[in-house]
């Protein structure tokens, strides 16, 4: 689902489009949208009605009733559908965002679905704080960064960790507790499986990749996590952002995070490129005022050494999706120079 426009027509001829498909008698043709594409090609996700209608409600339930939301993310893609979807089922329009516009200049809202750079931004401006402070956040489409979290609390502002995918008709754990009827569990090298009613129906012309992931009715995601002592899911990375260089195993999110910290950084990307010496070289891609030597040593005080970045590129700012998510193949090329 791409339609063209401006951020207000695209959302009313899809709010128009989405209330029919609600409100049809018999089981309509199921919803195909298309995953970010952030490590490669998208696939073209169907979303029987069955699915999209059991996130709506298991979310009411998880955030404790519906109301409006302010669609501040691209409805092509699942989250920006599903503040859509939930809204027209709350009985209201979406309120929409103007491409280019500012949280604060919208109206009041119930909730809002951002991803974490959105939040980051919106908490170096006042008024941007101050409006997020009236609305309940929920923040998908990436990692959390507990830090992040702690600057929203301190601004009074109510996040909902989301996890979740297209395939599971957006965020399906919340604050890493499943929504109800949803079911999670790990395989033994903590690949995270989904199970429960929000679960697509496929790829759309890809039954191969289809019956890869689709097993035995779980969705076999390609995120790693844990459980905590109390059951909470958290989410390491993705399976393959795991970077084995000189032999070693290096998480590149935690990297990541550790960088995040640093006071001279606005923003943080860690990637896997192929080298022939390592195999493959961690790069930092980092916004701010930050070189390699710094960044080596100020991983290596939490982490093994052989954690630390090998090369670092300077950026302006981390080159992001149209759904607010790095564009991890730009900053690849960036590096390699070339797409992949």
């Amino acid at each position: 689902m791409k339609p063209g426009g401006t951020p207000h027509e695209v959302a009313a001829a899809l709010a128009g489009s989405l209330a029919a498909w609600l409100d049809a008698p018999v089981e309509p043709e199921p919803l195909v949208v298309e995953t970010s594409g952030s490590t490669g090609r998208p696939k073209r996700v169907i979303l029987p009605r069955a699915a999209v209608l059991a996130s709506v409600v298991a979310t009411e339930r998880r955030l404790g009733g519906s109301g409006r939301w302010l669609l501040a993310l691209p409805p092509s893609y699942v989250a920006g559908l599903l503040v859509v979807v939930r809204s027209l089922v709350a009985g209201h329009q979406p309120v929409v965002l103007p491409e280019g516009g500012r949280l604060a200049d919208a109206p009041p809202v119930d909730y809002v679905s951002l991803v974490p750079t959105q939040l980051h931004r919106a908490l170096d401006d006042p008024r941007e704080a101050g409006w997020l402070a009236a609305t309940t956040v929920l923040l998908g489409g990436g990692p959390v960064d507990p830090a992040l979290r702690a600057r929203a609390a301190d601004a009074g502002i109510r996040v909902v960790a989301t996890y979740g995918s297209a395939e599971t008709c957006g965020g399906c754990v919340y604050d890493g507790v499943p929504l109800d009827g949803v079911a999670v569990a790990l395989e033994a090298d903590g690949r995270i499986r989904v199970g429960g009613p929000t679960l697509f129906a496929g790829y759309d012309g890809d039954p191969g990749l289809t019956a890869e992931v689709l097993v035995d009715g779980w969705f076999r995601t390609s995120d790693a996590g844990r459980l905590d002592d109390d059951g909470r899911l958290q989410v390491l990375g993705r399976v393959d952002d795991v970077v084995v260089s000189g032999g070693v195993n290096v998480p590149a999110p935690a990297v990541a995070a550790r960088l995040r910290h640093h006071p001279g950084v606005r923003e943080v990307e860690v990637l896997g490129v192929p080298d022939e010496e390592w195999g493959q070289r961690l790069v930092a891609f980092v916004a701010g005022d930050l070189d390699l030597d710094s960044a080596r040593a100020w991983v290596a005080e939490r982490h093994p050494r052989s954690w630390a970045p090998r090369q670092l590129v300077a950026v302006d700012a981390v080159p992001l999706l149209p759904n607010g998510k790095p564009d991890r193949v730009a900053l690849r090329a960036l590096v390699t120079g070339r797409p992949a």
